[in-house]
């Protein structure tokens, strides 16, 4: 049997992804579009303690903003920004290339105590136990886009995957295991 999941995976991540422009087109004559964040509304009103994510995602991934409205209906402050290239950023906020996905956030207790990095399809019980427990990390990761893993549902499919914690040195170990039903 033809395994299709890295073939769609591939073509999943390539949507996420924006186009650079054409070697002949300086960049000079290209505007930069001023950074616009997007609050997404909550599906309850929020209590004053809710923490805090700034999602930074491709504007054409359309997985990266079903994951920002996810956190936001589990009770998340949320506010996306559209970026040319989230490896960049990715980069930038310290989270090692090799864990990476197709968005990354930053999450914060609303008292601004404790701050993390998000990266890729993380469960929001995950980034929930991540600030209520305040380990000593650059923060979480879900490397890739595991099918049923938030913002990646397929009906009732859902592959088994790991949310991985990452250490300030850049190592990662098994925060938690998300069973799959696939057999």
């Amino acid at each position: 049997m033809i395994r299709l999941a890295p073939l769609a995976l591939a073509l999943a991540l390539s949507a996420c992804q924006v186009e650079s422009a054409p070697a002949d087109v300086a960049s000079a004559d290209i505007p930069a579009p001023a950074p616009e964040a997007e609050v997404i509304p909550a599906a309850v009103d929020l209590p004053a303690d809710a923490p805090v994510a700034t999602v930074y995602k491709s504007p054409t991934c359309g997985c990266c903003t079903l994951w920002a409205e996810y956190m936001a209906r589990e009770g998340f402050r949320v506010e996306t920004e559209d970026v040319p290239d989230v490896r960049v950023v990715s980069a930038e906020l310290g989270m090692p290339a090799d864990l990476g996905s197709c968005h990354v956030a930053t999450v914060a207790t609303a008292d601004g105590e404790a701050e993390y990095i998000v990266e890729g399809h993380v469960p929001a019980d995950a980034v929930r136990r991540l600030l209520t427990e305040q380990p000593d990390a650059r923060g979480l990761t879900v490397p890739g886009m595991p099918i049923g893993s938030p913002g990646m549902e397929q009906g009732d499919r859902r592959q088994a995957y790991n949310v991985l914690l990452v250490d300030n040195a850049g190592e990662a170990a098994i925060y938690e295991r998300i069973p799959g039903n696939e057999g």
